[in-house]
This record gives C-alpha cells, structure tokens and sequence, in this order.
C-alpha cells in the first residue's frame, strides 16, 4: 500500500527537478539529478522509464550549462537510449503508473531538442561530421528552423554547398526575415534576385521593410566581389534616415573600403562605428590591421586591451595583439597569438593571414601557403589572401606559380587598379615581362591615380630606368590629396638622386613622423647627415659597426623569444 504514495512522492521530486530546470537553476539541478540518478541505478523500480529519460536530459542540460560539453554527451546518448526504451515499452503494455503519469508523459524533453542539443556540443568539442549525423538523422519534416540553420553553417564548413544551399532555403521557407540565411545563400553564389524572390511576400506585407530589398542588392554584390557597386548601395541604404548609423552597415561599408583598397575611408568608418557601439567587436581585426600597417602601434595596443577587456574568447582582440607584435618584428609571438585566434575561430580569414605572414618572415614560407590557401577558400573575393599566397610564391622564387595565380585573379575579380598592381607586381619580378608591367600599372593608375600600391610599384619601375624627374612628379602627384609614410620615403630617395638633399630630408621627417618605426626612413635620413659631415666618416663607420652588433645581438633575442613559445607549438598546427 506504501508504494504508490512513495511513487507520488518520487514523481513530484521529478517534477521540481524540471522546475527548477525551468528557472535556470543549473547548479541545483546537477547536484538533485545527478543524487537521484544514483538512486535509480541501486534501485531500478525507483522511477519509470519516462521519469529516468527527464533526469539524464535535466542532468546533461545543467553538464551542457557548465561547458563540460563531452560529458554532457554522454548523458544525452544514455537519455535517447532510455526513450528507445519507453517508446518500445508503451508500445507493448499501458503505463503501470497511476492518473498523475500522464500529466508527466505530456512534459517529456523533445527528443529532437536532445538531438539539437547533442549537435551543440559536438561543434564545441570540433567534431562537426558527428554534429552533421546526429542533424541528418532527424526526418526533414521535424526539422526546426534552428535545426536548419545549423545544418547549413555546417554543411558550407564541410564543403556540401548543395545540402547546404538547400537548408538555408528551408530556413528562409519557415522564418523569411532570417538575415545571416540569405548572407548564407548569398555566400553560396545564389544569385541575388532568387534570395529576394523568397522574401517579396513579407516585404509587401509588413510597412517600413521596403528597404530589404536592397540591402539583398548590396551584399549581393558584397558576395560576387563588386565592391564598387556594394560601397554606393550600401551608402544609399546608410543615408536613409530609418538606417542611419546602423553599426552593422558601417562595419561592411568599412570592411568594403578595405577590399577596395581605401584604407583612409575604411579606418574612419570603423572609427564612426566604434564610436556608435564602444563594445564593438567585429571587425576589430582588420581595424586593428590597417592602424598597425600605419604605424600607430601605439593606438593598436590601447585596442588590443580595449578588445580582452570586452572578451577573450573571440578571435578579434588576439589579431590585434598580433599585428602589433607583427609590426614591431616579433614574428614568434604574432605567430602564437594568430595560432590562439584560428583555435577560437578556425574561420578567422584575418587570424589565418597574420599566422601565414608571420611564418613566411620566420622563412617557414611552405606552412605560411597553406594558411593564405585556407583565407582565400573561406574569403575567394578578398585579395589580401591572394597577395599573400603570390609574396609567398615570390619568396621562394616560384615566379610561374605567382605569375598563374596573379592571371586567375585578374580574370576571377575583374580588370581593376588592385588586380592590375598585383599582376603588374609579379611581372616585374620577370625581366621578360618589364614592359607588360609598366602598361598594367599605367592602366591601374589611369582607373585611380592615388592607388599607393600601384604608385609604389611604377616608381620602383623608374627608379630601376632612373627616371628620377618623372619619379619625382608621380610621388608628388599622389601625395597633393593624401600622406602616407611610403610615398614620402620613396620620393626622400628620388630627391637625393637629384641632388635635392634639403627636401629629401623634410620628406624623411614627414615620414618619419608618420611612422616612427620606419627603418628605411632612418636609414634614408642616417646616410645624408653623414655625407653632410664626411670630417666624422670614420667615428661614423664605427657606430654603423656597434649598429650592426646590435641587429644580431637583436636577433639573439627573436631567437629566445622563439624559444620561449616553444613551449607552445600545440597552438601552431592548423586543425
């Protein structure tokens, strides 16, 4: 007689358990389920087989809550075994259990949610094809939106980009105001007008979203590399008054900018969109990028700080500690900080650029290839990845290599001043090819006259003719609108040639103050003081000699440091 009022008992045990669960009292639910699990193993009768599949979901949740992800599996595993077995035991007699087990029966866990669950930790624990065939096994038609979603990153992760296609679309069928799923599609080459043709129905039905149609246009073209075309729909969206200062629009409009290869506009509008949200983090890295590249390593530190004070646990504030260790020609420890951010997030494009040029300064240039392959897979319209993969093939003299890859970027992204100076770059690396080089780079800087890569590389073409006057008006004609460190250097240099020493030096002071650590500058401005002075030629000669002790005293030290994270080499290899 005893018994049922025990199983009543037990039953409301099970029943606040799942309270509890419900009001996210994660700890308390451990320790209450993991007791009573304990129970029900030295006493089987203790609870039913529906009471015995809540506990170890309510248990692998709370596992789940506290990041311990493969234990939290194990327990889910044991969880859909048990529904194996009440499904079986329904089938084959009525509940044993009094009026109060249906009520209970009611309130089990969603099968699929454990499922959906499973699939979670799975992509923590970076096991993507178990994450892939727990999703897989669930029939289509019980398949969430979120289910769906998931699906789809993974299966574009994996390469299945028609499996992966087809989720998203199934997404956008149940929820069409998904907006990372059409980026998704988008990503994926569907073409823009397909994607918008999902979406027309809730655009002409819900007031003020007239506007989404467009932005479909612009990240259509974000997609298809026309970043032209993306800049001045994006902008015309940004100008409407219901969308201005929108932090997401600023950030593409300045990761636009980069692409393009307008480094001013891109760091003012990440500056604008920094100002709008201080914990912005997207973005961060190509921001933090752009300012070391200037040279304000000072402003990428406070950055740096700024981004691990907001979270450590995104790969953003690791590329900007790299690029300042980077730029200041710690190449071991960039190489441990870009390796630290590929574990956050192995699709950090930025993060895999960094760890490649930082190997390919350390003279590992085969491994730093692998790396600029893997950016331009995840990112095939960014030509920074491609650059990087041709000064790799530079490095090792494997011109033909550079020279089929500058052509098939040509060809992939179109006719434009970046294209035109990157296969314009190789070409002069071949003396067969000067001349094609000087006609590409005349075509880049017809397209834009202040592009600094193209104007760096026809002056390094007319320094080689020595050409020094036409020089000298190119360099001038391009710094009238804009000031860069590089161009003040290089025009430092046409202007001794000329025997113009007073401006040459002003033009190394200007650079100098741009960047304070540029070497060449230095070294420009050291050899005119001493041909200025040839009476201390000799007490000269002997502080170039103390210099050149201190470089390889310099490189003592990387080698320590190399040393030093050593100890750290699990961090290095790729996934």
């Amino acid at each position: 007689p005893s018994a049922p009022r025990l199983s009543a008992v037990i039953m409301s045990v099970v029943e606040h358990v799942r309270e509890m669960a419900a009001a996210g009292l994660h700890s308390n639910v451990r320790l209450l389920s993991g007791l009573l699990l304990t129970m029900s193993g030295n006493n089987p009768e203790l609870f039913s087989p529906s009471q015995k599949y809540q506990l170890l979901v309510y248990h692998a949740d709370s596992l789940f809550h506290d990041k311990e992800y493969r234990n939290a599996v194990s327990k889910y595993t044991m969880a859909l075994q048990q529904k194996k077995a009440l499904s079986k035991t329904s089938k084959v007699r009525p509940s044993t259990g009094n009026a109060a087990s249906t009520p209970q029966s009611q309130c089990l866990p969603s099968e699929i949610e454990v499922k959906y669950k499973m699939a979670e930790c799975y992509t923590m624990l970076k096991q993507d094809k178990d994450a892939i065939a727990i999703l897989d096994g669930i029939p289509s038609r019980q398949r969430t939106p979120k289910i769906n979603m998931m699906l789809a990153n993974l299966y574009k992760k994996a390469g299945q980009e028609r499996s992966s296609v087809t989720s998203y679309k199934e997404v956008l069928r149940q929820c069409p105001l998904a907006l990372d799923a059409i980026l998704g599609l988008l990503s994926l080459s569907v073409k823009g007008a397909e994607v918008a043709s999902m979406t027309i129905n809730i655009i002409q039905s819900i007031p003020n979203l007239d506007w989404l149609s467009v932005w479909i246009k612009a990240y259509a073209f974000v997609h298809t590399g026309d970043n032209t075309r993306a800049i001045n729909t994006i902008c015309s969206l940004e100008k409407k008054s219901l969308l201005r200062d929108n932090v997401d629009l600023l950030g593409s409009l300045a990761d636009l900018y980069f692409r393009a290869g307008d480094n001013k506009n891109s760091i003012l509008k990440f500056e604008q969109a920094q100002m709008l949200d201080p914990y912005l983090i997207k973005g961060m890295d190509v921001y933090g990028y752009l300012l070391a590249r200037e040279g304000r390593l000072e402003d990428v530190e406070n950055l740096g700080c700024r981004l691990f004070n907001i979270s450590d646990q995104h790969a953003e504030p690791w590329v900007v500690s790299g690029c300042h260790s980077f730029y200041s020609k710690r190449y071991s420890r960039a190489l441990y900080l870009g390796a630290k951010a590929i574990q956050l997030n192995s699709n950090s494009v930025q993060a895999l650029l960094l760890k490649g040029a930082a190997l390919r300064n350390m003279g590992r240039v085969q491994e730093a290839i692998i790396h600029f392959r893997e950016a331009i897979r995840l990112a095939p319209c960014r030509l920074d990845c491609y650059e990087g993969l041709i000064e790799c093939y530079l490095a090792s003299n494997s011109i033909r290599e550079a020279m089929v890859m500058a052509n098939n970027v040509y060809k992939t992204l179109g006719a434009n001043a970046q294209t035109l100076t990157l296969l314009a770059t190789v070409c002069l690396e071949d003396p067969v090819t000067q001349e094609k080089a000087k006609t590409l780079l005349d075509k880049a800087l017809m397209q834009r006259p202040d592009y600094i890569k193209a104007v760096v590389k026809k002056a390094e073409l007319l320094s080689r003719e020595q050409k020094y006057e036409d020089g000298i008006a190119l360099l001038r004609n391009a710094l009238a609108n804009q000031s860069d460190c590089v161009l003040h250097r290089i025009l430092g240099d046409f202007l001794v040639a000329v025997n113009e020493y007073q401006e040459a030096m002003d033009q190394y002071s200007i650079a100098l103050s741009l960047d304070p650590n540029d070497q060449k500058s230095l070294e420009g401005m050291q050899k005119m003081e001493k041909e200025e002075s040839p009476t201390d030629a000799t007490q000269e000669e002997d502080v170039d000699d103390m210099e050149g002790s201190g470089e390889e005293g310099d490189l003592e030290g990387s080698d320590s440091e190399a040393a030093q994270w050593a100890d750290q080499e699990q961090w290095f290899g790729m996934q």
